[in-house]
């Protein structure tokens, strides 16, 4: 259970990451000489984000799963 709550806060934090790159991506491309390149800072956090989330989804079912196995 120790490892979850890891998730949780590593899912939370990669949130505010992503939140203050997409910011920051919106600032640069607002500027007269925008630099494309920093369109595609974001996706290292949103992919980070999408596994950190699918396991957090997954969980509760894994451990339904777990339990139903461990009463048979």
């Amino acid at each position: 259970m120790i490892g979850n709550k890891w998730v949780r806060q590593i899912h939370r934090w990669l949130a505010i990451v992503f939140t203050v790159t997409v910011i920051v991506t919106f600032v640069v491309l607002a500027q007269e000489k925008p630099v494309i390149w920093v369109s595609y800072v974001p996706l290292l956090p949103l992919a980070l984000l999408l596994f950190s989330g699918l396991y957090l989804f997954a969980l509760p079912y894994a451990t339904k799963r777990r339990g139903a196995a461990r009463g048979r």
